[in-house]
């Protein structure tokens, strides 16, 4: 037969969303200020390393968020619980970290050919 809950996590899905979004808005803004640091001391003295540490925070709570999110998507559309967890902790830490060893990499690029080089509007 079919699998219906009693009970769909709707509030954690809410949570895990609001969660995510506000975790993005601060990790906007701390990379605003990064760009700010970098514009006023010419990027010489700053080193990418250190900038990550910065946005860890922010990020893990992206990916927490992700996380709830997904999960809970999947137990509203009639994963069990343990099938959710099983399919979204992996999916969502797996993209996560691929996401941020990119952010750490376009840091460095950065870093070492300034920010000119990611203008894509003068390509065309």
């Amino acid at each position: 037969m079919y699998y219906y809950p009693l009970h769909p996590p709707y509030f954690l899905l809410l949570v895990g969303l609001l969660i995510a979004v506000t975790s993005g808005i601060a990790l906007s803004g701390t990379l605003k200020v990064i760009a700010q640091k970098w514009a006023s001391k010419r990027a010489k003295s700053v080193k990418p390393k250190s900038q990550l540490k910065e946005l860890f925070v922010p990020f893990l709570g992206i990916t927490g968020g992700i996380s709830l999110f997904l999960t809970s998507g999947l137990q509203i559309f009639g994963f069990p619980v343990f099938l959710a967890l099983g399919i979204g902790l992996p999916i969502s830490l797996l993209t996560c970290l691929l996401v941020w060893l990119q952010l750490g990499s376009m840091l460095e690029f950065v870093e070492s050919r300034g920010m000119q080089s990611l203008d894509l509007d003068s390509l065309s």
